[in-house]
C-alpha cells in the first residue's frame, strides 16, 4: 500500500504507525519503581486507619503517558506498581495498593493496636512493579523507605489508688501543713490521659483538705474529746475528667495532748480461784513522750487491808494455825469461836463471815474473863503471846488487851499488854518470892502500827528479864525500859481478863479497849522462833514476778515482807516495760476469799539534770478474786442399826460411824456439747442448754463434831470415847462433855474418816436403854464449809436374862457386823423398868410369828379361791383376784394360847414360811428387818427350855378383843 505524505489519510496511518513503535518500546521494564525515603504516621489505638505523611504513593518511569481527549490507548503492565512489602518482625501493620497505575497506597493495622502495650513503630516499607509480560518478569523494587508510626492513646483507664488505706495519727490542738498523701496511677499511656489532675474528698463537713497532689491537712484544730478518729473518703481525676473506679478510706486518729502515762493497762483484772498465777500488765509500756530519760523507778502496791486480817490467809482457828506453823504443844487460844466448849466469847460481837477469820469486836464498855486453869504462866519460865490487832487513834488513856490481875481484895497487875498513846506496853511485876531489888517492868515500843487502824500482827517473846517483839514478822526494840520492885505476898487469886483490867478490890473492870483483836494466843514454857513467827503472818495472796536472766540484769526488783508491795527500779525503758508484764498476782489458797483487791502503780522518772522531769500521774485498777466453786461436803454411812446390850456393857463399847465415808464435791455448769444437741434434738429446747456436772475434790477438814440427840449423856453410867493414840499420831485434838465431843485440827478428809471409824460409845446399866441417837457434823475453815448433819440411831437389843447377855451376845455374832444384816428398828417402844425390858421382845417376837402365820393362811386360802372361780383369760383372772381379795375380816378374832410352847411356834412358823416360798418364790427376798431380827431371836431362845417355861407364864393377856 502506498500513501501519500500530504494527505489525511496518510498522516493517521503514521500516528498509529508511531504509536504502535512507542508500545513496542515501552514493553520493555527499564526503571524502579520510586517512593519517599521516610514516612510518618498516626493511628489511634483500637482504630486501623493509618495518616502517613507524606502519602503513600510509588511513581515508575515506565509508564507510559496518557493521552486526554477521548482518544485512549490500552496500557501494558509495564510500568504499573503491584504492591508494597513492609520488612520487620512482628509488625501489626499491612500496605494496601489502591491504584496501580498510579502507584496509591495506603497503611493500616492488621488488629486493634494499645498505646499501654506500645506507644510507636517503626519499620521499613518497599514499593515493587508488575514486571514485563503476563508473567511479571524482571520485576523492579523500589528502594526501602523509613516509616514512623505513632499510636495515640485514648482515655480508657480510670485512676487507681496505691493503697487499700491510709492511716495517720495527729496530736490535738495542732494545724499541720501536711497529714498524710494519698496517691493515685493511671495506666493509660499518654501523659494528658495517665496524669491525675485533681483529688476530692467525698465525706462532706470534715475539717480536712486535699489539694491536687494528694496532700491532706486539717483545716481547724482537733479535739480529742469532740473526736477521736475520722473517716474520710477521697477520689481521683486524671486530665481526662475520668474518675477513680474505688474511692479510698482515710483513717486519722486523734491522740490527746501527749501525757507521760501507763498505757495498755485494763482497770479490772479477774482472777479465777486455783488457776495460779495470772499477769497483771501483759500489754502495759510507759509513755514518756520522747523525754530523755535516765532512770525510772515504780511501786506497785496491792492493797489487801480489808481482806481478813490484812490479805487473804487460811482462816483455821488460831491454835491450829499454830499446829500448821510448827508450835504444836502448850499453845492456849484465849478468844476461840464461841462454842459449848469455850462459851466464854458468847457474849462478844464477831464477825461471822465465814469468807473470814473469827474476828471480836471491842466498844470499850466490852470485857471479858477467861476460865480458871486456862492458862498457867509463870515469869521463871518463858511464854509468848501472840495477837492480831487493829487498833486506831483513841484516848489518851490506857487500853488494855490482856490482864492479869487481883481477883479480890486488890487492884494489882500481874501482867498485861496495854496500849497507851499509839504506844504497845508490857507490863512484867516479879513475884514476891524473888530478891526486893529493881528489875524492868514495863517495856515500851513506839509504834505507827498501834494507831493506823489496820491490821497487824504481835508477837511477844518473854523470857525476863527481856522481852522481844515482833511485829508484822519484823523486830521492834523497845525505846523505854522502867524498872520496879517485885510485888507484895498474898494469899490472892489473880484474874485473868480480855479486853479490860478486872479491878478486885472495885470488883469492876476499868482500862477497856476500843478496837478489833484476833487470835490471842499464850504459848507457855516455849518461845516462839522467827520461822514460826513468819508463818503466821505470811499471806496467801500476794504479788509475784518471774522474770527471763536477760531481763533479770537490767532491772532491780525488791519485794515487802508480805509481797503486797514491790518496787522496780530501770534505766531501759523496754526493759522495764518487760518487767512490768511479768508481774502477775497469786493466791495460794484452795477456797481464797472472793472480793476487790485494789492496784496503785507509782512511778518516778528522772531525766539527764537527776531531776524529776516527766510526771507520771498513778494507774489505777483492781484484782476481781470470783467467788470459788463451793464444796458439799458430804457424810454418809450406816445409820440405823442394834446391838446387844452386852456390847453396850462391854470394854469395847459399840462403834457409832463403822462405814462413815467422807466426801466432797463441787457443782459446775458445763456447756452441751453441739454435736451432741444435734443428735439428741435439743437445739430449740432452751431448757436443756447447760449439763450440771458433779466432780470430787479434796481438801482438809479442821473440826467434826459428835452430838447427842435428846438427853444428854450421863457420865455416870455411859459415855464416847476414841483412840486418844491415833488423835496424837494425826496431831488433832479432843475435847468432851455432856453433849458429845468435838475433835479439832487441821487434816486430810482420810484421816479424819479414819479416827471417826473409832469413835465407840459405852453404856454400863442398859436396863432401861433402848436406843440412843447421835448426829455428826463436819467443817472446813472454821465453819466457812459444813457438811450435812449424819445422824445415827442405834438400838440396845436385850435378852430374857440379864445375866446371860455376854453369853448370848457370843451365841449370836449376826447383831455385830451389821453390813450383812438388816438392822432392827423398834423405836417406839417405851420400857417401864428392867423387868418389863427382858419380857417384852419375847412377847412381840409371839405376836409377830402369829400374825405372819395367819396372813400367809389367808394368802394361799385366796389363791385357791381365785383359782376355782376364774378360768377366762389372764386380765379376767387379774380382775377376779382383786375383787375376791377384798374380803370382810372384821369380824376375825385371834386368841393366843399363852400355854403353847415357844418350840411349837418358831416350828409352825417355819413350815408356814416354808409353804409361802414354794407358793411365791419371789418373796424371800422381801423379808423385813424386824422379820430376819425375830427369826434370830426365836433360834437363838430354842434350846433355853428354861427361857421358854419362864415366857409361857408370863403371856397370859387377855386378847379376846384383839382384831386384824
Amino acid at each position: 500500500m502506498r500513501v501519500r505524505g500530504n494527505t489525511p489519510f496518510a498522516s493517521a496511518v503514521g500516528l498509529v504507525l508511531g504509536l504502535l513503535c512507542a508500545v513496542e518500546a515501552a514493553k520493555v521494564n527499564k526503571h524502579k519503581p520510586w517512593i519517599e525515603t521516610t514516612y510518618h504516621g498516626i493511628v489511634t489505638e483500637n482504630d486501623d486507619k493509618v495518616l502517613l505523611d507524606p502519602p503513600l504513593i510509588a511513581l515508575d518511569k515506565d509508564a507510559p503517558l496518557r493521552y486526554a481527549e477521548s482518544f485512549e490507548v490500552t496500557l501494558t503492565e509495564e510500568g504499573e506498581i503491584c504492591g508494597f512489602r513492609i520488612h520487620g518482625q512482628n509488625v501489626p501493620f499491612e500496605a494496601v495498593v489502591l491504584d496501580k497505575s498510579t502507584g496509591e497506597g495506603v497503611l493500616r493495622a492488621k488488629d486493634k493496636l494499645d498505646c499501654e502495650l506500645q506507644k510507636e513503630h517503626t519499620f521499613t516499607i518497599q514499593a515493587y512493579d508488575c514486571g514485563e509480560g503476563p508473567d511479571g518478569t524482571n520485576m523492579k523494587k523500589s528502594h526501602k523507605a523509613t516509616v514512623h508510626i505513632q499510636v495515640n492513646d485514648i482515655n480508657e483507664y480510670a485512676p487507681v489508688f496505691k493503697e487499700k488505706s491510709y492511716k495517720a495519727t495527729v496530736i490535738e490542738g495542732k494545724k499541720y501543713d501536711s497529714i498524710l498523701k494519698v496517691e493515685a496511677v493511671d495506666a493509660d499511656c499518654s501523659f494528658q490521659f495517665s496524669q491525675i489532675c485533681n483529688y476530692e474528698i467525698v465525706t462532706p463537713d470534715v475539717p480536712f483538705t486535699v489539694d491536687k497532689d494528694g496532700f491532706i491537712k486539717n483545716t481547724e484544730k482537733l479535739s480529742y474529746g469532740k473526736e477521736r478518729m475520722y473517716k474520710l473518703t477521697v477520689t481521683a481525676y486524671d486530665c481526662g475528667k475520668n474518675r477513680a473506679s474505688e474511692d479510698v478510706l482515710v483513717k486519722i486518729s486523734v491522740k490527746p495532748t501527749c501525757k507521760p502515762s501507763w498505757q495498755g493497762f485494763n482497770k479490772r483484772i479477774e482472777y479465777e480461784p486455783g488457776t495460779g498465777s495470772l499477769a497483771l500488765f501483759p500489754s502495759m509500756h510507759l509513755e514518756t513522750c520522747d523525754e530523755p530519760i535516765t532512770s525510772i523507778r515504780a511501786n506497785i502496791e496491792l492493797e489487801t487491808n480489808h481482806i481478813g486480817k490484812g490479805c487473804d490467809r487460811d482462816t483455821y482457828s488460831e491454835k491450829s494455825l499454830h499446829k500448821l506453823c510448827g508450835a504444836s504443844t502448850g499453845t492456849v487460844e484465849l478468844l476461840p469461836a464461841p462454842s459449848s466448849a469455850a462459851n466464854w466469847t458468847v457474849g462478844l460481837p464477831t464477825d461471822n463471815g465465814h469468807d473470814s477469820d473469827q474476828v471480836f469486836e471491842f466498844n470499850g464498855t466490852q470485857a471479858i474473863k477467861v476460865p480458871e486453869g486456862m492458862v498457867s504462866t509463870s515469869l521463871k519460865k518463858p511464854f509468848t503471846i501472840s495477837v492480831w490487832m487493829r487498833h486506831g487513834p483513841g484516848a489518851h488513856e490506857k487500853e488494855t488487851i490482856l490482864c492479869n490481875s487481883d481477883k479480890t481484895e486488890m487492884n494489882r497487875h500481874h501482867y498485861s499488854l496495854y496500849v497507851h498513846n499509839c504506844r504497845l506496853i508490857m507490863l512484867l511485876r516479879q513475884d514476891p518470892s524473888e530478891a526486893e531489888n529493881y528489875k524492868p517492868a514495863e517495856f515500851h515500843w513506839k509504834l505507827d502500827q498501834a494507831c493506823d487502824k489496820e491490821w497487824h500482827h504481835y508477837v511477844l517473846n518473854i523470857e525476863f528479864p527481856t522481852v522481844s517483839l515482833f511485829v508484822d514478822g519484823t523486830t521492834f526494840e523497845p525505846f523505854l525500859v522502867t524498872e520496879d520492885y517485885p510485888l507484895h505476898s498474898s494469899k490472892i487469886e489473880s484474874q485473868l481478863t480480855i479486853g479490860a483490867c478486872w479491878q478486885g478490890g472495885n470488883a469492876k473492870m476499868a482500862q477497856f479497849f476500843r478496837g478489833n483483836l484476833a487470835g490471842l494466843m499464850i504459848r507457855s514454857g516455849k518461845l516462839e522462833n522467827k520461822k514460826v513467827i513468819d508463818c503466821l503472818y505470811t499471806c496467801k495472796e500476794g504479788l509475784d514476778v518471774q522474770l527471763p536472766e536477760e531481763i533479770a540484769s537490767a532491772v532491780k526488783v525488791e519485794f515487802n515482807p508480805n509481797q503486797s508491795s514491790l518496787t522496780v527500779e530501770g534505766d531501759d525503758i523496754d526493759a522495764f516495760d518487760k518487767v512490768m508484764q511479768h508481774i502477775s498476782y497469786l493466791n495460794s489458797r484452795q477456797f481464797p476469799t472472793p472480793g476487790i483487791r485494789h492496784l496503785r502503780i507509782s512511778t518516778t522518772v528522772k531525766c539527764f539534770n537527776e531531776e524529776s522531769c516527766v510526771s507520771v500521774p498513778d494507774a489505777e485498777g483492781y484484782v476481781m478474786v470470783l467467788q470459788p466453786e463451793e464444796p458439799k461436803i458430804s457424810l454418809s454411812g450406816i445409820d440405823h442399826f442394834a446391838r446387844s446390850a452386852a456390847e453396850f456393857e462391854s470394854q469395847e463399847g459399840v462403834t457409832l460411824f463403822p462405814e462413815l465415808r467422807i466426801v466432797s464435791t463441787i457443782t459446775r455448769e458445763v456447756e452441751a456439747d453441739a454435736e451432741s444437741e444435734a443428735a439428741e434434738g435439743t437445739d430449740d429446747d432452751p431448757t436443756v442448754q447447760e449439763t450440771v456436772v458433779s466432780e470430787e475434790i479434796m481438801h482438809n477438814l479442821d473440826t467434826c463434831e459428835v452430838s447427842v440427840v435428846g438427853d444428854e449423856l450421863d457420865g455416870e453410867h455411859e459415855g464416847l470415847e476414841v483412840d486418844m493414840s491415833q488423835l496424837q499420831q494425826h496431831s488433832l485434838e479432843m475435847s468432851s462433855s455432856n453433849l458429845g465431843l468435838v475433835i479439832t485440827g487441821v487434816n486430810t478428809m482420810a484421816n479424819y474418816e479414819q479416827v471417826l471409824h473409832l469413835i465407840r460409845y459405852k453404856n454400863w446399866h442398859t436396863e432401861a436403854l433402848f436406843d440412843r441417837k447421835f448426829k455428826l457434823v463436819c467443817s472446813e475453815l472454821n465453819g466457812r464449809y459444813i457438811s450435812n448433819d449424819f445422824k445415827v440411831e442405834v438400838n440396845v437389843i436385850h435378852t430374857a436374862n440379864p445375866v446371860e447377855q455376854a453369853n448370848n451376845a457370843m451365841v449370836q455374832p449376826n447383831f455385830i457386823n451389821p453390813v450383812h444384816h438388816a438392822s432392827l428398828d423398834l423405836s417406839g417402844h417405851n420400857l417401864v423398868n428392867a423387868h418389863q425390858a427382858s419380857v417384852v421382845p419375847s412377847a412381840a417376837t409371839i405376836v409377830i410369828v402369829v400374825c405372819v402365820s395367819f396372813l400367809v393362811f389367808m394368802i394361799i386360802l385366796g389363791v385357791f379361791r381365785v383359782r376355782a372361780a376364774h378360768q377366762g383369760t389372764m386380765r379376767d383372772q387379774e380382775s377376779g383376784k382383786e375383787n375376791e381379795m377384798d374380803w370382810d375380816d372384821s369380824a376375825l378374832t385371834i386368841t393366843v394360847n399363852p400355854m403353847e410352847t415357844y418350840e411349837d411356834q418358831h416350828s409352825s412358823e417355819e413350815e408356814e414360811e416354808e409353804e409361802e416360798e414354794s407358793e411365791d418364790g419371789e418373796e424371800e427376798d422381801d423379808i423385813t428387818s424386824a422379820e430376819s431380827e425375830s427369826s434370830e431371836d426365836e433360834e437363838g431362845a430354842e434350846p433355853e427350855d428354861q427361857q421358854a417355861a419362864s415366857r409361857q407364864q408370863q403371856l397370859e393377856w387377855d386378847d379376846s378383843t384383839l382384831t386384824y
